[in-house]
């Protein structure tokens, strides 16, 4: 693109007609709800823990009884386990249920072994069985601390014993709490571990992300050479091969005119390779980036396409190295090929920061269609993957395209 047609300047975008997009950045998470009602909730939730505990022992007293022998029995204890993990489930569904109203846990929709769901209803009902007891003691507590009041306010109780019972009561009422939030803790873990991903599963596909993205940064590290070394072969080699060719004819020259003919197309030849080079240099590594910043090499990049570019720059501050360069080859990769697929007759660039993420969006008005599967895209996924980032790919038949950038910074 010609340098005059670049509009480098932070402005915001322009509002396009039609029907409004969402926003690229990151979705608000919804305010936190109100510090007390949350803990009434959450106190209800645990008394209602307590009393279908209750039911939960009356189920393994009764089942167990009726089922003991066939338990015993090694030829019947399988089909006595299903029948009894049968009737645990939907108590187990109830509990579930519990955790997400009163809670606000959130679970995956699967199959749950029969086995599983045992463990988890019988230490479910132990767990609630000792926390009624804890807020019975709290309650008991409180009725004491009472007593207690109405004797200081009647005269009938001396200092000493005020002090005495107000220090005892104080250390047992923050026992009786630490056990109420650690029995509290150990439900929620209970219902993780049996509904939701547990903290091993949790691990093993932490481990498996970390391992296809590690897979996917080798490959696109590897297209990335053949890609230069395509550049370099087809593009700077043949002009270098080109230029010598002409220095040998200038060399060969009969008549001065015709040796100061090929000279001159010679410095011209030599002027497209440092040009072919400085290209090459930038789709490598940019040296803005380190010298100048995001926004200069982002500026270099709008001057170089071949389609205007709006930027939208607002970042106050340096960013971590890797975030830098990150979102330097988004906005870098989705501006080529724009220019290059796209048929676009504008590029929107927006750089904008939404807490600890770094938003980065680029929108062309061309035909759409783009491949997220293609090498320049899966190049780019696997760039912001490696960063714990994502990358959303808009770009339906018939335009426009838009790629969102969301990359942490912290």
């Amino acid at each position: 693109m010609q340098g005059d047609s670049a509009d480098t300047t932070t402005r915001p975008l322009p509002t396009a007609p039609g029907p409004a997009r969402p926003e690229a950045g990151p979705p608000e998470a919804p305010p936190p709800p109100p510090f007390f009602p949350s803990l009434l909730l959450r106190a209800a939730g645990t008394l209602l823990g307590c009393l279908t505990a209750l039911p939960g022992l009356l189920y393994f007293a009764v089942a167990g009884t009726l089922l003991g022998p066939l338990l015993l029995w090694p030829r019947t204890r399988r089909h006595a386990l299903a029948a009894l993990a049968a009737g645990a489930r939907r108590p187990a569904a109830l509990e579930r249920r519990r955790r997400s109203v009163f809670f606000g846990d959130r679970f995956p929709d699967r199959a749950v072994p029969d086995r599983r769901i045992l463990r988890y209803f019988a230490a479910r009902t132990c767990a609630g069985l000792v926390t009624g007891i804890v807020a019975g003691l709290l309650v008991f507590g409180t009725a004491l601390a009472g007593l207690l009041a109405a004797g200081l306010v009647r005269g009938t109780l001396g200092w000493r014993e005020l002090l005495t019972q107000t220090l005892l009561g104080g250390v047992l009422l923050f026992l009786d709490v630490q056990g109420l939030l650690a029995l509290e803790a150990f439900d929620a873990r209970l219902a993780r571990e049996c509904f939701g991903p547990s903290e091993r599963e949790l691990m093993q596909r932490r481990i498996d992300e970390l391992a296809a993205s590690r897979a996917a940064v080798l490959q696109a590290v590897d297209a990335e050479r053949r890609r230069i070394e395509r550049d370099l072969h087809d593009g700077v080699q043949q002009r270098l091969v080109a230029l010598a060719m002409l220095l040998g004819r200038a060399r060969r020259g009969r008549t001065p005119e015709q040796a100061d003919s090929l000279l001159e197309q010679a410095h011209q030849e030599s002027q497209e390779v440092l040009t072919e080079l400085r290209e090459v240099a930038w789709r490598v590594y940019p040296t803005a980036l380190d010298t100048l910043g995001l926004q200069e090499a982002l500026a270099g990049v709008s001057e170089r396409c071949a389609v205007p570019v709006r930027m939208d720059f607002a970042i106050a501050g340096p960013l971590p190295v890797s975030v830098g360069t990150a979102a330097y080859f988004v906005v870098s990769e989705s501006v080529t090929n724009a220019a290059k697929h796209s048929a676009a007759t504008e590029v929107l660039v927006s750089v904008r920061k939404h807490g600890p993420v770094l938003v980065v969006r680029v929108e062309d008005d061309g035909v759409g269609g783009a491949d997220p599967a293609g090498v320049g895209l899966t190049g780019l996924h696997s760039r912001v993957r490696a960063l714990d980032g994502r990358l959303h790919v808009h770009s339906p038949l018939g335009g426009p395209t838009t790629i969102t950038a969301e990359l942490p910074c912290a």
